[in-house]
């Protein structure tokens, strides 16, 4: 889905039986008509509410463990490092996006003018100039922006939208929108909740200019993607190498809450330190989460990285995509507020799903309506926490970011979540949480699809997955393939082994190392005791089995 309140119920994959992540993603942004997709990737929750990126060089059906019908959201992978520079206005918007998404949900902190800053932008994006016939006393109360509002902050963004931005084109107040996120602290932060040694709660994040821990009001490491050397996991230990000047190492040591949790905060990592760090995508290698590789996880970075897909886009020569904006969606007590024109081939629902069936493509989706969702009655008056500071310089390790705890949405942590905020995820407006007017529940429940035909759509994909076993299968899978690799590679040490001690016993080379081998009395003791019967033995069984072979 978009990052807005729409999400893609995939009902049917028969064409999917043997097509990577890939084919999906490439059909996908087709449909969007989007050319810089580089940046973007598509999530998906798992049966143990484990959130996962698609890995576009594996099966879709084999990565997706769930039974169908199959949810998975449209999201930016890789955030830009300057969302302003980005050549084409249809990536940006999707950005945009993005970004409006992570300031409700708490990853995005500001201060109160920054916040309202932001919040007068996506106004004026969304229903344009201030109209004071159209727009009541208060309009801006009626739409949520943030996890928390306070009446000071709702006036602040009034004011800013009506007497600074008067004029801008929904174009120039989202690329206003994304120069001013670019310069917050937690820009392109995609929090994963851990634990460091002492067992105090962190979030860590990977971000376009390296990696980012957080712990209550602060940001206590800034490490920098030239500065890491190595990310490891052992089950639930997460380890970040660091190599400072002067030639300080330096060893992080964090703990997720599950080992799964563990392996997708490391295969983040491996993303997107290639992403932002590598200057071709052919320098990109298998990096393996163990020493032996025989044991732990291996996993190689598919895509390309951030220097070509900036050189790539330069290279963009077309007419500008039509982009399907849709102004915010009025509530019931406040109907006098003008909203974009809705088009009618995707219906407003409660959470404004779209079911694509992949046969039939996914027109519907590039059509749909994204909006800023209106503001519940019942959110409360306070604000979210005020920065003390701005952006600090990068040589600055430790920096305040808030007053309270950094304390993003539970239902947006890529770790597993509580079944009330999974719930949340798939049955409500994806974005916002808040009230649902008797008209978008009414087509929520005249579009979402029955229990019946989800069973006759899904009969198919169950037949596809019959051979996919669950997790239990996986794991022993897994277990049996390590076993595996171990048996290989003790066969393959015997091997030489014995490979060595012929080459010693049998052959006539006249090698300094093999000579003073062979002239050592524990050599000699073991060739005449030992070796010399047991290679009689073996010449008179085989001769044995020979002469009884040839007897019959």
């Amino acid at each position: 889905s978009y990052f807005d309140p729409i999400m893609i119920w995939v009902l049917c994959l028969s064409s999917l039986r043997d097509a990577k992540g890939q084919y999906l993603f490439d059909l996908l942004c087709h449909h969007l008509n989007l050319l810089e997709k580089d940046y973007f990737g598509i999530r998906f929750v798992d049966p143990d509410k484990q959130r996962h990126w698609l890995e576009f060089t594996k099966s879709v059906v084999k990565q997706l463990r769930s039974q169908p019908p199959f949810t998975m959201c449209f999201r930016v992978k890789f955030y830009p490092a300057d969302p302003a520079a980005l050549k084409e206005e249809i990536t940006r918007y999707l950005v945009f996006l993005q970004i409006k998404r992570d300031l409700y949900h708490g990853r995005l902190l500001c201060k109160t003018s920054d916040a309202a800053l932001l919040a007068a932008y996506i106004l004026q994006a969304e229903i344009g100039d201030y109209d004071s016939g159209k727009h009541p006393e208060g309009y801006s109360s009626k739409f949520q922006f943030f996890p928390k509002h306070s009446e000071k902050l709702e006036r602040k963004i009034a004011e800013i939208h009506k007497t600074e931005l008067s004029g801008q084109t929904p174009a120039t107040s989202e690329l206003n929108f994304l120069r001013k996120a670019q310069t917050l602290e937690t820009y392109g932060v995609d929090p994963h909740p851990c634990k460091d040694v002492s067992g105090n709660a962190a979030f860590l994040a990977f971000t376009p200019f390296g990696f980012v821990v957080l712990q209550g009001n602060k940001r206590v490491h800034f490490i920098k993607w030239n500065e890491v050397t190595k990310l490891k996991f052992e089950g639930k230990t997460f380890y970040l190498y660091v190599s400072q000047k002067e030639e300080k190492k330096i060893i992080l040591t964090y703990f997720a809450p599950t080992p799964e949790a563990c392996k997708h905060l490391w295969k983040c990592g491996i993303e997107n330190q290639a992403f932002y760090k590598l200057e071709k995508s052919s320098q990109v290698r298998t990096v393996s989460s163990s020493n032996l590789f025989f044991k732990g996880s291996r996993f190689r970075y598919s895509g390309r990285v951030a220097k070509e897909v900036m050189e790539s886009s330069a290279k963009i020569k077309r007419e500008p995509p039509e982009i399907h904006r849709a102004g915010m969606v009025p509530s019931r007590s406040c109907p006098s507020i003008t909203h974009g024109p809705r088009l009618s081939s995707v219906p407003r629902t409660r959470r404004r799903a779209v079911h694509i069936s992949i046969m039939e493509g996914l027109e519907s989706l590039r059509d749909s309506a994204h909006s800023t969702p209106v503001r519940s009655s019942s959110h409360g008056d306070t604000f979210l926490p005020h920065v003390r500071s701005s952006r600090t310089d990068s040589n600055e390790r430790v920096a305040v970011i808030a007053d309270e705890a950094y304390s993003p949405a539970d239902s947006v942590l890529p770790t597993p979540v509580a079944e009330h905020s999974l719930e949340l995820m798939l049955l409500s407006r994806q974005i916002n949480g808040a009230t649902c007017s008797i008209e978008e529940e009414k087509e929520s429940e005249a579009s979402t699809p029955t229990a019946t035909e989800v069973e006759a759509l899904g009969g198919e994909l169950r037949a596809l997955c019959q051979g996919h076993g669950g997790p239990e299968e996986e794991q022993v899978n897994k277990f049996v393939l390590s076993v595996l690799r171990l048996l290989l590679v003790t066969m393959g040490l015997l091997f030489v082994l014995l490979l060595l001690l012929i080459i010693l016993t049998e052959s006539d080379l006249d090698i300094a190392f093999f000579r003073d081998i062979r002239q050592t009395p524990e050599f000699e003791q073991f060739h005449y005791q030992y070796f010399c019967p047991l290679r009689r033995w073996f010449a008179c069984k085989i001769r044995s089995v020979v002469s009884l072979l040839i007897d019959t």
